[in-house]
């Protein structure tokens, strides 16, 4: 499998990518065409072998007739790629060609209207997203807000004083307090003036 793979690669892709690019290089129609016909019919194969890899994967020499076809559409010799243009893909898509610009003009409009409307709905999702997140960031911020809120140290300041001495909560707390602490120290100093 993997050198069906590496073979359809280098036969399949890069060798006929290089002589397009020599095609274009050199200006030559003849050379244009012969490309054009290969990659049509080379795109037709590689739709055909998405169904068929499922389906008949397990069909004894399966890789090797793929290998053996992609040869047969290069070679010079038999010039399958052309043949096969030829004969039957040139004049089914003549043939169909209407029918197949019309669906091609619906599926386009039919996309478009599909992406405005999942490009809308995809909007208003994210809107509505950006709208809950930030009402409920509110919400979380006012909760922290709420919870830094004076009330909240004073209930912490009046558990903490049960567990801490009296005079380590008078100088950690409040401006307030400090004054009462000041003057306390000033009456002791004062008192001991007197003494």
């Amino acid at each position: 499998v993997c050198f069906f793979f590496f073979c359809r690669l280098i036969f399949g892709t890069l060798y006929p990518a290089y002589y397009s690019y020599k095609a274009v290089k050199s200006k030559d129609i003849k050379e244009y065409v012969k490309w054009m016909m290969y990659w049509i019919i080379f795109a037709l194969f590689t739709t055909a072998e998405t169904f068929t890899d499922i389906f008949l994967c397990w069909f004894p020499f399966y890789y090797e007739l793929k290998i053996a076809f992609v040869a047969w559409l290069l070679s010079p010799y038999t010039k399958g790629s052309s043949l096969l243009y030829r004969k039957f893909v040139h004049p089914t898509l003549s043939s169909k060609e209407k029918e197949i610009d019309d669906c091609l003009v619906q599926a386009k409009d039919r996309s478009y209207d599909a992406l405005v409307h999942f490009g809308k709905r995809g909007l208003n999702v994210a809107a509505t997203a950006a709208v809950m997140a930030a009402s409920k960031g509110q919400g979380a911020l006012s909760e922290r807000l709420r919870s830094f809120s004076m009330q909240d140290l004073s209930t912490i300041r009046g558990d903490s004083s049960s567990t801490v001495p009296p005079s380590v909560t008078v100088r950690t707390s409040s401006k307030q307090s400090q004054p009462k602490t000041s003057r306390s120290a000033s009456e002791g100093t004062g008192s001991s003036g007197k003494c």
